[in-house]
C-alpha cells in the first residue's frame, strides 16, 4: 500500500470517527465546534484525495466524491458564513449527515472489496448481502438525518 493510499484511508477513517461524534452532537443539539472542524476538514480531504488516484475514465467513486464535496460546501457555508441562523442550521445538519453517510457508504463498498469473507458473499457487489447492507446503512442515516434536522437549531 502506497503512502498516498495510507493517507487517504487514514483521512477517511478519521472523518468517519469524528463524523459519528459530530452526529451525536447534532442529535443532542450540541455544536461540538472542535470535532466539527476535524470532521469537515478530513471528510473534504478524503474526497479530494480520492481524485488523486490514477484513472482512465470517470468512476462511481468520483461521482460520490463530487457529491460529497458539494454537500460539504453547503454544510460549511451554513456552519460558518451563515452561522447556523434560521434554516441554515437545518442545511448544516442534513449536509453533515449526508457527508458522513457517503463516507460510510464507501466504507461498506471497501469492506466488501477487501474482506475475503464479505467478498465471497458479494463478489460483484450486486448480490443481496451487499444490497441489504447498503440499504440498512441508508435507512439508518435517513433516520439520523430526520432526527438531526428536527433537533439541531442555532445552539448557544
Amino acid at each position: 500500500m502506497t503512502t498516498y493510499t495510507l493517507v487517504h484511508v487514514a483521512l477517511s477513517l478519521v472523518g468517519i470517527a469524528s463524523g459519528f461524534i459530530v452526529l451525536s452532537g447534532l442529535l443532542a443539539a450540541r455544536r461540538l465546534d472542535g470535532w466539527t472542524v476535524v470532521f469537515l476538514v478530513t471528510t473534504a480531504a478524503t474526497s479530494l484525495t480520492g481524485f488523486g488516484f490514477p484513472f482512465e475514465h470517470l468512476l462511481p467513486s468520483h461521482i460520490v466524491g463530487a457529491i460529497s464535496l458539494l454537500v460539504l460546501a453547503a454544510a460549511i457555508v451554513a456552519r460558518y458564513p451563515r452561522h447556523l441562523v434560521g434554516g441554515w442550521a437545518r442545511v448544516y445538519a442534513i449536509g453533515a449527515v449526508v457527508a458522513l453517510y457517503l463516507n460510510v457508504f464507501v466504507l461498506v463498498v471497501q469492506a466488501f472489496l477487501k474482506s475475503p469473507a464479505l467478498n465471497a458473499l458479494a463478489p460483484t457487489q450486486s448480490e443481496p448481502p451487499f444490497l441489504v447492507a447498503q440499504l440498512f446503512v441508508l435507512m439508518l442515516f435517513v433516520g439520523f438525518g430526520i432526527v438531526a434536522a428536527r433537533r439541531f437549531r442555532h445552539p448557544v
